[in-house]
């Protein structure tokens, strides 16, 4: 381009904003302070278009890559949606950590986790909800047979209890059944924080437990758990998917996030 276009677009510019933004001296032009601000706000505005474009460009592609998962131990029913996901995008691996303890998915390398409860307070972090995990009350065939089914919440507090969760002062149940509600102290047989260990237990006939509906459908559809009080449940914790905002625009996360908003249970 001709200087003599630049010099007219820049004049132009100046008189449009209505402040000087080029010092000119015989041997050469310098930004002013205003200029250099000006400056500074187009190029961010420049690199975010640019950015907005990248996105376009990778929303595009098809996901593929290592995607690195976490989510709590008692989640083992995410291995139904983990085989469904990895089927429909076969260029995507998952490596799938199961813990209880609170991942820092950015100081550890994750793209993803799925938590229950109270989200961090955290400007780094995206959460999309998921759903809910609902609870159910049950108990083996056996214990039923061998300590009769409560009629009514009030009645659990006669019965032998199992709790899911250490330390976490869940000895008091809250059921809700339409508009009733109710709140039961319960005697807690065995207290566990391992939920193969409380199915286990359940199982084998050593008390009722306040159960994730979801996670225990298989147990209840093969006659192996039985619900007690059916028309009664907990109100289950919501569950989000939390990813780093870094991840917000990578194809294999927001594959997944909306593959898991797609199959969870309890939506």
């Amino acid at each position: 381009m001709p200087k003599s276009t630049v010099s007219r677009k820049v004049s132009e510019l100046e008189e449009r904003v209505g402040a000087q933004l080029l010092q000119r001296t015989t041997r050469k032009l310098r930004l002013t302070e205003v200029g250099q601000a000006y400056y500074e706000h187009c190029a961010r505005i420049v690199a975010e278009a640019e950015q907005a474009e990248l996105a376009v460009t990778r929303m595009q592609s098809a996901p593929h890559g290592l995607l690195r998962v976490t989510a709590p131990l008692a989640f083992n029913f995410m291995g139904s949606i983990l085989a469904a996901f990895l089927t429909r995008y076969p260029e995507v691996q998952i490596e799938m950590v199961c813990t209880d303890r609170t991942v820092d998915l950015v100081e550890e390398g994750f793209d993803l986790a799925v938590r229950a409860g109270r989200l961090p307070d955290s400007s780094s972090l995206i959460a999309r909800r998921l759903g809910s995990i609902e609870r159910g009350v049950m108990a083996s065939p056996r214990y039923i047979q061998e300590r009769g089914a409560p009629k009514s919440p009030k009645e659990l507090a006669a019965h032998d209890c199992l709790l899911f969760g250490v330390g976490t002062g869940g000895n008091v149940w809250s059921l809700v059944s339409g508009n009733r509600s109710a709140e039961v102290s319960i005697r807690a047989r065995l207290t566990v924080n391992e939920p193969d260990m409380l199915r286990a237990v359940t199982l084998a006939g050593f008390g009722i437990a306040l159960l994730p509906n979801s996670l225990y459908a298989e147990d209840i559809a093969t006659g192996r758990m039985q619900r007690i009080l059916p028309e009664w449940s907990s109100p289950g914790a919501s569950v989000h998917a939390l990813y780093p905002v870094t991840r917000h625009h990578s194809p294999k996360v927001m594959a997944f996030v909306d593959f898991l908003r797609e199959h969870w249970p309890n939506p």
